[in-house]
């Protein structure tokens, strides 16, 4: 992907919650798309390999999670996490996670993930279809800023980790805010 591209239109098959729905899964279905997300606002999106996994877990979703506050310094409005995963999968890891910042997208069939030139093969994991690892900082639906890890493509043999890290992306959003100021 790169900067200055907008974001492609999708429509994610989300589950929110309804408290009006008595039982053990009070949750509906909720159509989103890419503009429910993106539109009018300045975010990270980060996108993984899959929930539950260990280096998302351990330290991608902690990160940005933890770091919001300074995020929101930065300019940041949102902080959205963007797995290929159902919406039953990435809200029962949010709510595994105790995500309170951090807001998940269900890309279930992966459509925004192969639009964007991300989807890939994880068959040598047993994942199938699965993102590549990236982040970006989104500004009203147009890429702003990219960060993808290196060695992009299918059954990659590791999992790298730093280029999408909160880390990077934080001292980026600083340089940027920094460089204005001056």
């Amino acid at each position: 992907m790169q900067t200055g591209v907008k974001l492609p239109s999708v429509n994610f098959k989300t589950r929110v919650r309804d408290e009006s729905i008595e039982g053990p899964n009070p949750f509906r279905w909720e159509m989103k798309t890419t503009a429910d997300y993106f539109a009018n606002k300045r975010v990270v999106l980060f996108a993984l390999p899959g929930a539950f996994t260990p280096t998302c877990s351990t330290y991608q979703l902690p990160g940005f999670e933890n770091g919001f506050e300074d995020f929101r310094a930065a300019g940041v409005d949102d902080i959205y996490c963007l797995s290929v995963n159902d919406a039953f999968v990435m809200n029962q890891w949010a709510k595994a996670q105790g995500l309170q910042n951090v807001k998940v997208i269900p890309d279930g069939s992966g459509e925004f993930t192969r639009r964007i030139g991300m989807l890939v093969a994880k068959d040598n994991l047993g994942f199938g279809q699965r993102s590549w690892r990236y982040a970006a900082v989104v500004n009203d639906g147009v890429v702003e800023a990219w960060f993808e890890e290196p060695g992009l493509c299918d059954n990659f043999g590791e999992d790298p980790y730093g280029e999408s890290s909160p880390e990077t992306v934080l001292a980026w959003l600083r340089d940027q805010q920094n460089a204005k100021a001056a």
